[in-house]
C-alpha cells in the first residue's frame, strides 16, 4: 500500500514518510532489528507508576513517521496531554516496512509499547504470537455498534475484537472520463464485459507496438496495484483469497480463475502495461480506468491540478449486470499490547480518540475519523464520515464511503502476509507471461496452503 503523493518533504530529525506496500520481505521478517533502527527524534519512553507526580506514561507505537500523519497524530496527542494529569501519552515511530518487525522483535526484548498500531492484514500473526490484548466486553460492543461491518471484520480475529479501527480504505473504480469519452463510451463500467469492452476501446500504441494508453491500469509497482486490484475484482465476483477456516486458499475457484482470466485477457491484447507505473501514469492521463484505494484522490489532486475534473470514481464493475455489489476492505486498528502495565488506561485512551464526539463543522465526529478526513482518509464510521465530508465535497470520494457497507475485509489469518507476497508474486507472472493461469492456481494453491497452514 504505498502512498504515493502522501509523503512530505523531510524536515531535519523528522521520521520518513511510511510506505503502504505492507509487503515485507522474508528478508524483514527474519532480521532483528537494531534499537537504532527507531527514528531519530521521536520520544524514548518511560513508564510511570501512577503515584502523586508521576503519571502513567503510555507509548503508542505507529508508522505515522512524518509529515502530514505525524502532525494529525500530534494534534489529539497533545490536547490529551494537556487535559490528563495523571496519564500521559508518548509516541514513538518507525517505517511502515520496518513496523511488524519492530512489534514482534520488540515483544520478544521486552520493549513492547503500551498501544500499538499495526495494518489488519498483520492481526492474525500478532495474535498467534500473543502480543494483542482482546478488547474489553465494553469496547468490544462499543466498536461493533459503532463501526461498519467491513471494519470490524478488519480489527476482529476468529470473531475476537482486537482494537479500534483508525484508517479503512476501500476499493472502488477510477476511471477518465475525457478518454472514456474519446473512445465513445458515455460512462464508467457497471460489468466485466463493459470493463473489457471500455478497455480495449481506449487503449492506444504507437507503431512501434509502444503502449500510450492503458485501458486498464493493470501494475506491478507495489502491493495496491497488484494484489490490493486482484482481491477487489474477486470479492467482486463473490469470491475470498483465504477459506473461511483460515487454513487454506479459496482463490482456485471458478471466482478466482474468472478473475485471473479477466487480467490475462487484458494483458495479453495490449490493454493492460503491468511494467508501467500507473500511480505516475494515470495522473498523466495514460491509463483510463484502475481500480484503487480512496486515500489516493487527495494524490491525484495535488499530482494534476486541473486536470484532476477528468477523473471520475464508480464501484468495482461486478461480472454480470444482477450480481451484488463487494469490494475489498483495508484498515490499521490500534490495539493494547498484553505486555502493557497499564491497560485500562490504555483503553480509556482508545475510547477518548476513537469512539468520543466532538464538534465539528455540520455536526459531531470522533477525533480519529476528524484526523483521517484531514489527511484525505476514511474510517469506519460511516456516520462521521458523511459528517466531515459534508455535502458539498468531493464527489468522488462517495463511492469510497458507500462501500463501506459492502466491502469485505482483508484476511488477517496467522500467515496472511506471508500469504499476500506469495499471491503477489504468482500474479506478477502471469501478468508476465511466465505462468498461465492454470499455473498460477497451482502454485498459489500449494504456496500459500502450506503458509498459512503452517504452525506460527
Amino acid at each position: 500500500m504505498t502512498w504515493a503523493g502522501r509523503a512530505r518533504a523531510d524536515g531535519p530529525g523528522h521520521c520518513r514518510p511510511p510506505a503502504r506496500g505492507g509487503g515485507l520481505s522474508r528478508r524483514h521478517f527474519a532480521l532483528a532489528l537494531p534499537s537504532a533502527l527507531l527514528v531519530p527524534g521521536c520520544a524514548a519512553p518511560h513508564q510511570g507508576t501512577g503515584r502523586p507526580g508521576d503519571p502513567v506514561v503510555l507509548t503508542l507505537l505507529s508508522h505515522y513517521a512524518s509529515g502530514a500523519l505525524k502532525e494529525a497524530l500530534r494534534g489529539p496527542v497533545d490536547e490529551w496531554n494537556a487535559t490528563h494529569d495523571r496519564v500521559k501519552v508518548r509516541t514513538k515511530a518507525v517505517e511502515f516496512t520496518d513496523l511488524l518487525t519492530t512489534f514482534m522483535v520488540r515483544q520478544a526484548a521486552g520493549q513492547g509499547a503500551d498501544i500499538l498500531h499495526p495494518y489488519c492484514l498483520w492481526n492474525g500473526q500478532l495474535v498467534r504470537a500473543g502480543v494483542l490484548r482482546p478488547a474489553p466486553s465494553g469496547h468490544a460492543e462499543e466498536i461493533r455498534r459503532g463501526y461498519g461491518t467491513a471494519a470490524v471484520g478488519t480489527v476482529s480475529v476468529a470473531g475476537t475484537v482486537y482494537g479500534y479501527p483508525t484508517e479503512v480504505q476501500t476499493y472502488a473504480l477510477y476511471y477518465n472520463k475525457r478518454l472514456l469519452r474519446a473512445a465513445g463510451i458515455s460512462g464508467p463500467p457497471r460489468t466485466w464485459r463493459e470493463l473489457e469492452d471500455a478497455a480495449y476501446r481506449t487503449s492506444e500504441r504507437d507503431r512501434y507496438g509502444n503502449t500510450l494508453v492503458q485501458g486498464f491500469g493493470l501494475s506491478t509497482f507495489d502491493d495496491s496495484t497488484t494484489v490490493g486490484q486482484t482481491l477487489a475484482l474477486l470479492s467482486a465476483a463473490g469470491g475470498r483469497f483465504v477459506s473461511a477456516d483460515g487454513r487454506s486458499t479459496a482463490l482456485d475457484s471458478p471466482a478466482g480463475r474468472a478473475v485471473l482470466d479477466l487480467e490475462h485477457r487484458l494483458v495479453e491484447r495490449g490493454a493492460s502495461a503491468p511494467g508501467v507505473n500507473v500511480y505516475q501514469a494515470f495522473a498523466s492521463g495514460q491509463v483510463a480506468m484502475v481500480v484503487s484505494a480512496g486515500w489516493w484522490t487527495e494524490s491525484l489532486k495535488a499530482l494534476m491540478g486541473g486536470d484532476y475534473r477528468d477523473v471520475g470514481v464508480a464501484p468495482v464493475p461486478v461480472p454480470a449486470a444482477d450480481d451484488q455489489r463487494a469490494t475489498l476492505a483495508t484498515g490499521f486498528m490500534m490495539g493494547v499490547n498484553t505486555a502493557s502495565g497499564h491497560p485500562r488506561e490504555a483503553w480509556e485512551f482508545l475510547r477518548w480518540l476513537n469512539a468520543e464526539k466532538v464538534r465539528v463543522r455540520g455536526g459531531t465526529a470522533t477525533r480519529m475519523s476528524r484526523l483521517q478526513v484531514s489527511v484525505g482518509s476514511l474510517t469506519g464510521r460511516a456516520d462521521d464520515m458523511r459528517t466531515l465530508l459534508g455535502t458539498g465535497g468531493d464527489p468522488n470520494q462517495r463511492p469510497f464511503l458507500d462501500a463501506l457497507a459492502y466491502a469485505v475485509p482483508e484476511p488477517n489469518v496467522p500467515g496472511a502476509q506471508q500469504a499476500k507476497t506469495l499471491l503477489r508474486k504468482n500474479i506478477e507472472e502471469l501478468w508476465t507471461g511466465q505462468r498461465s493461469v492454470d499455473q498460477a492456481l497451482r502454485t498459489i494453491r500449494r504456496q500459500v496452503d502450506l503458509e498459512v497452514a503452517r504452525s506460527w
